[in-house]
Formats: C-alpha cells, sequence, structure tokens
C-alpha cells in the first residue's frame, strides 16, 4: 500500500502550514504533493515558502498555482482570466506585497515550479495540477455541470487526479478516475476555519481518499492580516477566521 499526503492553497499562512506538517508527519505518507497557491493573501509568504521549500527538499512534488503567477510576474490576466472587466486594485497590492516580501530568489523558486508532476506507482499514474489537468485557472467547482468534470478529467491518463483551486475539500469519485482536491492548508472556503489536506491510499487497483481537518490560531492570522493594512485585507482577515470567502 502507497499513501499520499495532498495539500495546496496555503496562501501564505505559515502558522497553518506548520499546523498541517506536523500533523503530516505523524500520518507517515510515502510521498507528499503540494499543489500550488502558496503565499498570495496570507501574512507570512517568505515563510510559508520556506516550510514548503523544506518539504520538497524532503522529496515532496510541488506545483505552481495560478495566484503563484501574480506574484511572480504580475501576469493578472494568466492568473485571473474569469476578470474580465479588470483585476481589482486589491488583489495587485497582495501581488505586490507578497513579491516584495518574498525577495529575488524565492520569486525566482516560485517562477520556476511546474504547472504539474507525476508520480508513478507501478499501473497506476497519479497527477498533482493545481486547478485541473492542463490548467492552472479551470478548476472542479462543485457546480461544475457533469460532463465538464468528466472532459476535464478526461485530459489525463492519471488515474488519481491531485489539486486544489477551489478551496473547498471534496473527493469524487468517476469509476474510471479518481478526483482527490484537498481544499486549502490556510485560506478554506467550506465553512471551517480549519485546514484541510488530503490522505490518500493505493492498494493495487484500489484508490480511497480522506479529507483531514487541522486547526490552527485563525485568530492569530487574522488580525496579522487586519494589522497589515493593504486594501482588501479587513476582508482577507474576515475569511480566515470564519472559513468562508467574504469580499
Amino acid at each position: 500500500m502507497t499513501r499520499i499526503a495532498v495539500l495546496s492553497d496555503v496562501h501564505g499562512n505559515a502558522i497553518a502550514l506548520d499546523a498541517v506538517r506536523r500533523q503530516i508527519k505523524a500520518a507517515k505518507p510515502d510521498a507528499i504533493l503540494i499543489a500550488g497557491d502558496h503565499v498570495l493573501n496570507g501574512p507570512e509568504p517568505a515563510a510559508a515558502v520556506d516550510g514548503i521549500r523544506e518539504l520538497e527538499s524532503a522529496g515532496s512534488m510541488v506545483v505552481q498555482g495560478n495566484t503563484d503567477v501574480a506574484v511572480a510576474d504580475f501576469d493578472y490576466t494568466a492568473a485571473f482570466p474569469w476578470l474580465t472587466e479588470g483585476v481589482p486594485d486589491s488583489f495587485r497590492a497582495a501581488a505586490e506585497w507578497a513579491h516584495e516580501q518574498l525577495g529575488d530568489e524565492r520569486v525566482d523558486w516560485l517562477r520556476r515550479l511546474p504547472a504539474e508532476r507525476r508520480l508513478q506507482l507501478e499501473e497506476m499514474l497519479v497527477l498533482v495540477t493545481h486547478a485541473s489537468p492542463g490548467s492552472q485557472t479551470q478548476g472542479f467547482d462543485q457546480a461544475l455541470d457533469a460532463s465538464v468534470v468528466f472532459e476535464r478529467a478526461a485530459r489525463t491518463d492519471a488515474r488519481v487526479i491531485a489539486c486544489g483551486h477551489t478551496h473547498v475539500p471534496e473527493v469524487r469519485d468517476l469509476g474510471f478516475k479518481v478526483i482527490v482536491n484537498d481544499g486549502s492548508a490556510g485560506y478554506a472556503f467550506d465553512g471551517d476555519p480549519t485546514a484541510s489536506w488530503a490522505l490518500v491510499e493505493i492498494d493495487g487497483e484500489e484508490v480511497t481518499a480522506e479529507i483531514r481537518r487541522t486547526a490552527f490560531d485563525a485568530l492569530t492570522v487574522a488580525t496579522a492580516i487586519s494589522e497589515r493594512g493593504l486594501a482588501g485585507d479587513v476582508y482577507r482577515a474576515a475569511t480566515v477566521r470564519t472559513g468562508k470567502l467574504v469580499r
């Protein structure tokens, strides 16, 4: 049996990442997959990157998310293609602040991350991507039409698709594929103000996955965001505090 931990969407929340790392270490997985959106919005982007890079140095697979593109290169059209009427100033302010906090070396690391990684387990292929196969921005939203879900899942030969992006954890068994959306390890939208991640177990052809929740000091993180004083921080702080997207 192979056990795989999946996390994503830390969004600069180093306190949540540290708590998740402790629980993952206790679970003793064989592999760790980290599915992007590492730095934007939270109060500690540099510490978050450092923590993720420690995991990477120990063998974790790390990919880039859409907001990582915004922070690294300020390419807002690529990062937020659905914002057809323009990117809000609050998005730009947060991206520019995170870019400055990271410094050149961390930004270069963020910029060089691949969009996808693959883990081959004998006859089974596992894909880690931020949103969906072939896309950093087209996610597996819960309200998505089933035909679109199947079309996006069919873009890869992988049996297991590990992803994030929606900030709402979910495991979908499509029969021919299993989509493991771990949610968010730092900026949840499902009404639970804890960090979410996933533990996948693969035994031969059998795939099972479980969403796990990790408590962290959300009030401390929300206070740090509020005290930063960027445009939109009052909403970001409320999102961390409540586990619901506030805007």
